[in-house]
């Protein structure tokens, strides 16, 4: 028997349905799972308003999140894995898992430890995990796999049904567009990934190298996604530092910088970024090469191939 420590951050519930997923086998199949689930001292709201929605942006890139109510853990009880399940915000992780890696309680829990994540978001998590990997060194643990769950509908669909879910709580089919969120058959199907890692610490794989999720389809890129979020977040931390400048989250004098931000994000989204995406596949034949080798290396470890599918099938 192993001792896991999972924890987790949901708005939404879509999260936490996940996580219950690959938790289930875990503790079936013996292992002593602890699910902590981090409670801001300040609750975020569920839907957000657009003022709420927008003034999160700058701290969410910054890494200044707000202080966490006290963990219902002991932060020196000794664990053999930690599994981390975060949501993206502003192309970073939201602000409870910010502040829990940056805690000295987190801290103490992810030290010495293998560490594997799990995201669940619309479809750009790279730069967040780029993130994750370097809060996850910082405080000593070591990242052994991830697995990233993504929103079903096209990329471009995206932008306004997950918006939509955001702002009012709606997630279902619209305007011919499909639901917001991961599908239920993904979400079904993350139970592989807890017998996958019930196996691997009963082989003692956490402690070594080698990936333990491979052939599951842990991880899919889209490469040309890729490309234009890297461009986004090198705006992201440019827009966040100036908006900073004008004050911090709640205060008013920084609202009219908040709403030209809001302005840029709009026409971003309506103009650049098709716009980004239609020069990309024009040029595919110039960039396949680069592309290919682009996804290869951001779905480490574990990668998007599926030969193990079969193995662990509900």
């Amino acid at each position: 028997m192993k001792k896991v420590l999972v924890v987790t951050y949901s708005q939404t519930g879509q999260l936490a349905d996940i996580t219950a997923r690959v938790v289930a086998p875990l503790r079936a199949a013996g292992h002593q799972v602890h699910v902590e689930t981090l409670m801001p001292e300040k609750s975020f709201p569920w839907p957000w308003s657009i003022v709420d929605f927008v003034d999160a942006f700058p701290e969410c890139v910054q890494l200044d999140a707000p202080p966490l109510q006290p963990l219902n853990v002991d932060t020196s009880e000794d664990f053999d894995l930690v599994i981390l399940t975060y949501q993206v915000w502003y192309l970073s992780p939201s602000l409870p898992m910010t502040a829990f890696l940056k805690s000295p309680e987190g801290r103490a829990l992810i030290a010495g430890k293998p560490v594997v994540t799990l995201v669940a978001c619309r479809n750009m998590w790279l730069s967040a995990q780029e993130t994750m990997k370097r809060l996850i060194a910082d405080a000593g643990g070591k990242l052994r796999d991830h697995i990233a769950f993504t929103d079903q509908g096209h990329p471009l669909a995206t932008f306004i049904t997950t918006p939509r879910w955001v702002l009012t709580g709606k997630r279902n089919a619209w305007l011919g567009l499909p639901p917001a969120g991961v599908a239920p058959t993904e979400i079904e199907g993350a139970a592989r990934f807890g017998h996958a890692l019930a196996e691997a610490l009963e082989q003692n794989q956490e402690a070594g190298d080698a990936a333990m999720l491979s052939g599951l389809r842990a991880v899919t890129v889209i490469p040309r996604l890729a490309l234009s979020e890297r461009a986004a977040f090198r705006a992201f931390r440019i827009w966040s530092r100036l908006i900073r400048a004008f004050g911090q989250r709640g205060q008013w004098r920084r609202r009219p910088i908040l709403a030209v931000f809001a302005t840029y994000l709009i026409v971003m989204v309506i103009s650049v970024v098709p716009l980004s995406l239609l020069l990309q596949w024009l040029l595919s034949p110039v960039l396949r090469p680069r592309l290919a080798r682009l996804k290869e290396e951001l779905e480490q470890p574990s990668g998007s191939q599926e030969f193990n599918l079969h193995k662990y099938a509900s």
